[in-house]
């Protein structure tokens, strides 16, 4: 046994001298970077630097309040029509079932930028396809760029567009696992298809969506690409600037390594409390 298991590390070392060198090292290194003063040459040990302005930066709360703002809002949004869809693609009365599944799960394939892209031109305040709607119904054109709650409600949008058919064919395959024969027992006891869906399918769900539910929120606390792409790194004046995006800025604009690397693990450890609470909340009881 004991040769048996030499072997199968042999056989992973590779592996594991790969996955130490470029991803477990550069986690620790960069801890150890956010308890150092790195606008200094040579960097010097400065534990409370960088921790301490995070606490009083008034961008960082900035940020943190814009990315907590989508979180509450853009995710319970995008699950609820995910589980929506999934119930919709698991009827037996949909035809085409397989082309409307690719048809929703389609988003994730499509590339960030392209869609970004594709967003802020529907947008657009001049010859935007959603003005253009708006005005053929009477109602005035909306500068979606310029104020902060409208800049907010886009890229709300376009995450939820992103990413509710992916986690819809999720939830599709946590519907195909509950047993026919329960909703069987139920229509025959005369009960509703919708109290069937409160009182059986939501319950039954229930990990599948803690699952869908977490991966969203590690999503959410990254989010980078649509608020730098569609309203122009955070506009307008920081209204839409999440923490990645203040990452980016510190890190990469500013090369203040050690504040991006403190921020960094706040995003980090924000995402694995809320995840944690998520399934607190939502676990069996006993």
């Amino acid at each position: 046994m004991r040769y048996q298991n030499a072997t199968a590390y042999r056989f992973l070392a590779p592996y594991l001298l790969i996955f130490s060198i470029f991803w477990l090292w550069p986690i620790i290194d960069s801890f150890l970077i956010s308890f150092q003063a790195t606008r200094t040459v040579p960097w010097r040990f400065a534990p409370t630097f960088n921790w301490g302005r995070l606490i009083g930066d008034p961008a960082f709360f900035n940020a943190l309040k814009n990315t907590l703002l989508i979180l509450v809002i853009q995710v319970p949004v995008m699950i609820s029509l995910a589980i929506v869809m999934a119930v919709l693609l698991n009827s037996p009365l949909l035809k085409a079932r397989a082309l409307f599944r690719f048809a929703f799960f389609a988003p994730v394939v499509v590339g960030e930028v392209a869609y970004s892209a594709v967003f802020r031109l529907m947008f657009n305040l001049d010859y935007g396809i959603i003005n253009k709607l708006l005005n053929s119904i009477g109602l005035p054109s909306v500068d979606w760029f310029t104020n902060v709650t409208p800049a907010m409600a886009v890229i709300m949008m376009a995450v939820t567009w992103r990413w509710a058919g992916y986690n819809a064919i999720i939830l599709l395959a946590g519907l195909q696992s509950i047993p026919e024969d329960v909703y069987e027992a139920a229509t025959l006891d005369r009960v509703s298809k919708v109290k069937q869906f409160f009182y059986i399918t939501l319950p039954l769900l229930k990990p599948i969506i803690v699952f869908c539910a977490v991966l969203s929120i590690i999503g959410t606390m990254q989010l980078f690409t649509e608020p730098f792409l569609i309203t122009e790194r955070g506009g307008p004046g920081g209204g839409t600037e999440t923490l990645g995006l203040l990452l980016y800025r510190q890190g990469f604009r500013s090369l203040n390594f050690g504040y991006a690397s403190a921020v960094a693990y706040t995003m980090a450890g924000l995402a694995i409390a809320i995840s944690l609470v998520q399934i607190w909340l939502t676990r069996e009881p006993k």
